[in-house]
């Protein structure tokens, strides 16, 4: 169930326009924070600090402020004040594109090199035809071997799951390239009292009621959206493994969704404190069967999940 920086592990509850409306059991997202998750975007293994981002359908706005919205923000790498240091710059972005387009046997790439804390690969994708990739990379690729390239053109081209793995490694390897985050960036502000629901009135009652007082997390709304659109999907909720904080996205603080849909996605990010994340054949599980055992004792778990079936339209209009 999944907004702002953290540095680690994140689970999330994604819902989209075209899936069930049951928690994503698929591999998690590349996660510096939690992640806007967009069609027919793979979710690999969680790397700490680093996030994937991928979208099909291009935005008339901002095209990279959705993938960027929760992973810090999107910024190019600051090319230097002398012409030498442009040239060498746009020498390395266009060296690291050619290399790339080597290994793709349709369609244009358009690439951009960032110095971003957040999020390392974030892509777009064209719609049929002439299908094209924008690709924004962090500038540790610059210097990447032709294992890494041939990864990448997989991951652009196919969300190829053996080459998101080897990505992750690469990346989780070069974390020291990765600017240290601002304690700002740390020590997110908190909201927890919305319009129409109190998230820390509904945490404390839950934690009262299903878990003997024994969570310890912070929990707060996400940010606000500038103006309301259809999405093709939404993060409800998301729970950060090492800061430990709660996130649940402000579509729900609406006058329509009533307040026991809100405590299912809170109580299901608690939830995320309780079970340990388990690695099968080199992916995490977040939501294992024991988890979804758990999830399945909420009160009004058959009752939230029809409500989520029969709103999905509402809810993914935010």
């Amino acid at each position: 169930m999944s907004s702002a920086a953290s540095n680690g592990t994140v689970a999330r509850r994604v819902v989209t326009a075209s899936s069930a409306p049951r928690g994503d059991d698929a591999p998690a997202a590349f996660a510096g924070g939690p992640l806007a998750l967009a069609p027919e975007t793979l979710t690999p293994l969680p790397v700490p600090g680093a996030s994937f981002a991928a979208s099909e359908a291009p935005s008339a706005a901002d095209p990279d402020a959705e993938a960027n919205a929760s992973a810090g923000s999107a910024e190019p790498l600051a090319t230097g004040s002398s012409p030498t240091s442009r040239e060498q710059f746009e020498r390395a972005r266009r060296s690291l594109e050619r290399r790339i387009r080597a290994h793709i046997a349709r369609g244009s790439i358009t690439l951009t090199l960032t110095d971003n804390r957040y999020t390392m690969i974030s892509v777009r994708r064209e719609s049929e035809p002439g299908r094209g990739f924008k690709v924004r990379l962090h500038h540790m690729f610059v210097d990447a071997d032709p294992a890494i390239t041939r990864a990448l053109a997989r991951y652009i081209t196919h969300n190829d799951r053996d080459a998101s793995r080897l990505l992750g490694e690469y990346i989780e390897s070069n974390q020291h390239q990765v600017r240290s985050r601002s304690r700002r960036a740390l020590t997110p502000r908190l909201t927890v009292k919305g319009r129409y629901h109190d998230l820390q009135d509904i945490y404390d009652d839950l934690n009262r009621r299903y878990f003997g007082g024994r969570i310890e997390a912070r929990i707060t709304w996400g940010q606000r959206n500038r103006k309301p659109r259809r999405r093709n999907s939404i993060k409800m909720g998301s729970y950060s493994v090492e800061d430990r904080l709660i996130r649940i996205h402000r579509s729900l603080d609406r006058a329509f969704v009533p307040r026991f849909f809100v405590e299912w996605i809170v109580y299901h990010e608690m939830l995320h404190q309780v079970h340990e994340i388990k690695v099968v054949n080199g992916r995490r599980q977040f939501h294992t069967r024991a988890f979804l055992r758990d999830e399945a004792k909420f009160e009004h778990y058959a009752e939230a999940r029809r409500w989520e079936r029969q709103h999905l339209d509402a809810l993914l209009t935010c």
